[in-house]
């Protein structure tokens, strides 16, 4: 009983600390292998060039500035397959999403219904966080 009331609270305390946010999508590239990404805001490039691998996006935060998350593909053995068997991650196709922060990652979320009921989510790694574009 005490360890499930210690679970919960645990639980709670991890939920509270991530915050859900209004986001958009100002860049975005998908490449299975190695390339170059620099983050750019209004067709001026604000970052240092990352080497990445997989679907990199930069999300508009609320207060202007930028985060530069990453999610290359994920493990996807259930049951039984074959070793190595991997999905690509799940990028969104639209602009205007929502994002939960929780320490170094970031869960993007996106309606997929008509009605917007139904969500997709994938989760990303946050690789930076840049300073809002000096205009």
């Amino acid at each position: 009983m005490k360890l499930t009331i210690v679970g919960l609270i645990l639980t709670c305390a991890a939920s509270a600390s991530a915050q859900k946010l209004d986001v958009k999508i100002v860049d975005r590239q998908d490449k299975e292998d190695e390339y170059d990404y620099a983050a750019v805001f209004n067709n001026v490039a604000v970052a240092k060039t990352f080497k990445v691998r997989g679907a990199t996006l930069t999300l508009q935060l609320p207060d202007g500035r930028g985060a530069v998350v990453n999610c290359e593909s994920k493990f996807a053995e259930h049951m039984a397959g074959r070793v190595g068997n991997r999905r690509s991650c799940r990028v969104p196709l639209v602009d205007a999403i929502q994002a939960e922060f929780n320490g170094d990652n970031a869960k993007l979320i996106w309606p997929v219904s008509l009605d917007g009921k139904k969500m997709q989510s994938e989760t990303y790694k946050i690789l930076a966080i840049l300073d809002k574009p000096k205009s």
